[in-house]
């Protein structure tokens, strides 16, 4: 044991992101109950690559007693998982798998109705892809949501896209920091509402910070909410 410097994890900031995860090459944080937490100390090298990466500024350094970081210990513990399946962060409550069952009355005769129609206003959707100057832009109303949400929520393109201008992207698969790209389109159009739309699991806060950071950085004050769908489908009120 020796005194030295290494990350502390604040978890009442923690927003369950995952990308400290990500950021650490080590594999010395991990998703433990949804939250980010150090490992094992010998894990972490005390260079800090999570820090800046936090949306929250949840992660610090701090000074105290620890086992030396142990390079041996880390490089063991990655040949081990290159011979096993990957798994997302380890444990994310997001990616926990489940059937969802429906039990609907109009069920039996859903087969005769007329195919829904498809309310998406531009093409393409995903944040990564869209010019922050297209011209479909202006006097938008913006929809920014998670992927999973039009799949979870049955009538999302009536409820939510319908009239809006749809950007889309998952904050813990995309490499990306969308807070850069939604300041750019927010800065240089005139948006007149913002909705986000997001998922009940910790990660999904990911899309919401970006949403946050966009609009302190563009110096606009836009009209915006945030929806939250529950992995079974529904609307939470939170």
């Amino acid at each position: 044991m020796m005194i030295r410097k290494i990350i502390k994890i604040d978890k009442e900031k923690c927003n369950g992101c995952g990308l400290c995860v990500d950021a650490c090459h080590e594999g010395a944080i991990g998703l433990v109950d949804g939250v980010a937490t150090l490992l094992r100390d010998d894990y972490c090298d005390g260079l800090g690559d999570c820090l800046p990466v936090c949306p929250e500024d949840a992660i610090h350094f701090e000074e105290r007693e620890a086992a030396a970081y142990d390079e041996a210990a880390v490089q063991a513990k990655m040949e081990a998982e290159e011979v096993q399946p990957k798994t997302l962060a380890c444990g994310c409550p997001g990616t926990t798998s489940r059937k969802i069952e429906h039990h609907s009355k109009t069920e039996a005769c859903s087969h005769s109705a007329a195919p829904a129609q498809s309310r998406l206003n531009q093409w393409p959707v995903q944040i990564k892809l869209v010019p922050p100057k297209a011209p479909y832009f202006n006097n938008a109303d913006l929809l920014i949501a998670a992927d999973c949400t039009a799949y979870a929520y049955g009538d999302f393109h009536n409820e939510f896209i319908k009239n809006r201008i749809t950007l889309i992207g998952c904050p813990k698969l995309d490499d990306a920091d969308y807070a850069d790209k939604l300041t750019d389109i927010l800065a240089n159009n005139d948006i007149r509402s913002l909705t986000v739309v997001r998922m009940e699991v910790p990660c999904c806060g990911g899309i919401v910070n970006a949403v946050k950071t966009a609009l302190k950085n563009s110096g606009k004050m836009i009209p915006w909410s945030v929806t939250t769908v529950s992995t079974d489908g529904k609307i939470l009120d939170i």
